[in-house]
């Protein structure tokens, strides 16, 4: 009896097998063509739950992952020169970074839920149809891989600060967050385990380290009281990426 048969079928499958005897076969059957259904039903299953193991990308946007040096001096330029003196005089970049993580646990969770009635206010309604659309394709293992803990953000930037205008005077602000997640972390933190500096190269780690590209945009028009909302939300795992 072929070993490989002997691990995949059941025991009372097994005994059934093994109360066959080899004399009985014809010579000219090879005994690992037997159940090749079983086989390649084992094979689907295995190809299967590797990709409920992956994170499509949630909308069409190009991923980021690493930070510009020419986006960072333009970003400082946008944030100390155009929207502090005239946009917004409190505004900090630091303090945005730091708000648009709780945004990020809001939103991510929201969608883990499939609550889109909790992103109607945070994230724009074409978004929303666009990510209403893309979750419900996750598999259930998958849905729980959106959810993230911005305890477990161990890195966040401002890929892009852009300034843009209109020929009714109307002018918003739009910036592209990126941030670097390691599921997990807040506990490890807790326990007093922190994980390698190499742990992007770990296998052990690979699984649990996300990316997540967010992009927020609010109205600066004079007059109007805006609000920050959210037009792109894109998770994804930078292993994968780089298998592409």
């Amino acid at each position: 009896m072929n070993l490989t048969l002997r691990q995949v079928l059941s025991r009372q499958t097994f005994r059934l097998y093994d109360r066959i005897s080899y004399r009985s076969l014809p010579k000219q059957v090879a005994l690992t063509s037997q159940c090749p259904v079983i086989q390649l039903q084992f094979r689907n299953y295995c190809e299967e739950r590797m990709e409920t193991k992956k994170l499509p990308q949630l909308m069409e946007f190009p991923p980021i992952m690493w930070p510009s040096f020419m986006n960072f001096i333009k970003n400082w330029m946008f944030a100390n020169f155009i929207i502090r003196p005239y946009f917004d005089q409190e505004f900090s970049l630091n303090e945005f970074i730091e708000a648009s993580k709780h945004a990020v646990q809001v939103v991510s969770e929201a969608l883990q839920r499939s609550d889109f009635k909790t992103l109607e206010g945070l994230v724009e309604n074409k978004a929303i149809s666009s990510l209403r659309l893309a979750v419900s394709k996750l598999s259930m293992s998958q849905r729980q891989m959106l959810a993230i803990d911005k305890e477990d953000i161990f890195y966040a930037f401002p890929y892009q600060v852009g300034v843009m205008f209109d020929d009714a005077d109307k002018r918003w602000v739009e910036i592209t967050m990126c941030y670097h997640v390691m599921r997990g972390l807040k506990s490890m933190k807790e326990a007093g385990d922190l994980p390698p500096i190499s742990l992007g190269v770990q296998p052990e780690y690979q699984d649990k380290i996300f990316i997540l590209n967010y992009r927020f945009i609010r109205e600066f028009t004079k007059g109007v009281e805006g609000s920050w909302w959210v037009n792109i939300v894109n998770h994804f795992q930078p292993h994968l990426v780089f298998k592409k």
